[in-house]
């Protein structure tokens, strides 16, 4: 049991990593089915396994999780950004044990994928997910910029916006299916916002090579 349990209508910083720094995330399919997993599984009492509800789009042509009211979500996802060995979300707990029973679902989702196509066995994540309540909407603005930057700290594009695997793109409003519902928690004007953002791209990625010298 955590010490601090998540409750209802509080926002929390969400990360889980793979173990060892093993890289789960190899190709376009899987940042994109994980992307898809965050959608389904937001749900509550999502209506099959998502390999079958995977087949059932690809016949129907539409999404029937798209359909439903709004009450049959478990969280609210208010940033995400998808790492190469972890994940980052903002979550909004709606549901008593909400968050939990999500991230229980979604990682032992992929985990199935992963092994499947990979021929392989036994777990990918440290164990259970760190998270950490945000207490001010100054809080949550600054950590939306820290987890949108994380691909360029880590060198993985040159620009926020080249990596299509965070909510970055749905901040500027050029995704094409939004994942997020931000708007109830944080006032996001695109241009304003990609500025605050890129104002310390290059401070952040200079202090990613560093960190390993510093001591906290």
């Amino acid at each position: 049991m955590r010490k601090d349990p998540l409750r209802v209508g509080f926002l929390y910083h969400i990360c889980t990593k793979s173990i060892a720094g093993y890289r789960v995330f190899r190709s376009d399919e899987d940042y994109s089915r994980m992307r898809e997993m965050i959608r389904y599984y937001a749900i509550d009492s999502p209506p099959a396994k998502f390999s079958l509800y995977k087949r059932l789009i690809s016949t129907r042509g539409t999404s029937p999780i798209e359909e439903l009211p709004g009450e049959n979500r478990l969280i609210d996802i208010i940033a995400y950004c998808i790492m190469p060995t972890h994940i980052h979300l903002v979550l909004c707990e709606l549901k008593e044990t909400g968050i939990s029973g999500f991230m229980r679902k979604l990682l032992d989702s992929y985990t199935r994928y992963f092994n499947i196509k990979n021929s392989r066995k036994g777990p990918l994540w440290q164990g259970r997910f760190k998270s950490i309540l945000i207490k001010t909407d100054e809080q949550l603005l600054h950590l939306t910029r820290y987890i949108h930057l994380n691909p360029t700290s880590d060198g993985l594009v040159d620009r926020p916006e080249d990596w299509e695997y965070s909510s970055y793109r749905e901040y500027l409003n050029r995704a094409d299916r939004p994942l997020c519902n931000y708007a109830p928690y944080l006032t996001v004007n695109p241009e304003a916002y990609k500025a605050f953002v890129e104002d310390i791209q290059d401070y952040q990625r200079r202090l990613s090579e560093i960190k390993h010298l510093i001591l906290d």
